[in-house]
């Protein structure tokens, strides 16, 4: 039998938990979950609820969206994109395009997707003309790219990927010593392709609680049960709590698909830094279908602010849930849904656009 919200708290608040507990979260839907239906003020006030590295919007390299912008503007291309990487602004000169969006007002063929499916119906309906699929995303977007490729693309159709895996970023965090969380909350749908035991390391090698979650309250309450109950009885381990959709080893075929499809490689995380073994690339014998090879721009690398988020945004701090989104002075202020300056106010899995969307107005204190 499920329990409901409401029984989720009780057992929470009958913890013996003396201390402030710091709980990180992975994922952009639960941290717009937790965020919308109040779960931080229904908690205990010793439990804090950290959003991390869940935002594949956020933290695209700010080179890759320049590529996408450059190619959009300067080859005889269409490109298309999904709708909220249109809006992420790129560090350039005044004056000077800074997004897909603005590109797009220029003249440019740029088109938004909901799907990546619907960048081979494009293809298909415009045979005569190079279409270019700017993939940003983690595993779960990853994988049906991958099964694109498997089925064989258009001839006319080039991805610009951007793709990312989830935890090597959290493995950064607990390796600098200083992670700022006592306990994880894995995110599902992830799990779901990638299996649950590729988070095993934080248990294992870090001695952090863990739990997989899905996205309702209930789910996220469970797995904020089961890693504090772990705390306080001081024995930890992994916990699916999502069993309805995370199966052991997750799902083999999605795997085999990536596994031949793309390579993982170091890469760039904008903000961050490179991050060893955290990115896909496509695999050498799909150069034909390789934008950056087929398509190659020259990028001014002595760019100011190359690769980093735009001047006093704090965003990067923010994916690093190393301070809350109305900690940024620009929160709110210069930076807002309609005007926004950082990534993180762009996507809806952006934690600043989540907190704004849920209400979130005050300074932080």
């Amino acid at each position: 039998m499920t329990l409901s919200a409401a029984a989720w708290l009780e057992k929470i608040r009958a913890l013996p938990l003396p201390r402030k507990v710091r709980i990180m979260n992975v994922c952009g839907g639960h941290e717009r979950t937790i965020t919308h239906a109040g779960l931080r003020t229904a908690l205990p006030r010793n439990i804090e609820l950290i959003p991390g590295p869940g935002c594949p919007v956020c933290i695209c390299p700010e080179q890759d969206i320049l590529h996408a912008i450059q190619l959009a503007l300067h080859e005889d291309i269409i490109l298309t994109a999904f709708g909220d990487m249109l809006r992420v602004p790129v560090n350039v000169a005044k004056g000077e395009i800074r997004s897909l969006e603005q590109a797009r007002a220029a003249g440019a063929d740029i088109r938004a997707l909901a799907t990546p499916g619907e960048a081979v119906a494009i293809a298909q309906q415009n045979s005569a003309k190079a279409v270019v699929f700017f993939a940003a995303g983690f595993e779960t977007t990853m994988a049906p790219i991958a099964a694109l490729l498997a089925q064989g693309l258009p001839q006319n159709l080039f991805i610009l990927l951007s793709g990312r895996l989830t935890w090597p970023a959290v493995a950064m965090l607990l390796d600098s010593g200083a992670p700022g969380f006592d306990a994880l909350i894995a995110p599902g749908h992830v799990a779901t392709v990638m299996g649950p035991e590729q988070w095993r390391f934080v248990v294992e090698q870090h001695h952090i609680p863990a739990a997989v979650a899905g996205f309702t309250p209930e789910s996220l309450l469970a797995a904020t049960y089961s890693t504090l109950r772990q705390l306080s009885e001081n024995e930890f381990f992994l916990d699916n709590c999502y069993p309805e959709a995370v199966q052991p080893q997750g799902n083999p075929r999605a795997q085999k698909l990536l596994a031949a499809t793309m390579d993982v490689e170091d890469a760039a995380w904008r903000g961050i830094g490179t991050i060893p073994a955290s990115g896909f690339a496509l695999k050498p014998a799909l150069q034909a279908h390789d934008a950056r090879r087929q398509f190659p721009v020259a990028l001014e690398t002595a760019r100011k602010r190359s690769g980093e988020m735009p001047p006093g945004c704090d965003c990067a701090r923010v994916v690093l849930g190393q301070i809350y989104p109305d900690a940024c002075k620009l929160y709110g202020r210069a930076c807002t849904p309609r005007t926004p300056i950082g990534p993180c106010m762009v996507s809806d899995e952006g934690a600043c656009r989540i907190w704004w969307s849920g209400g979130v107005r005050a300074d932080a204190a």
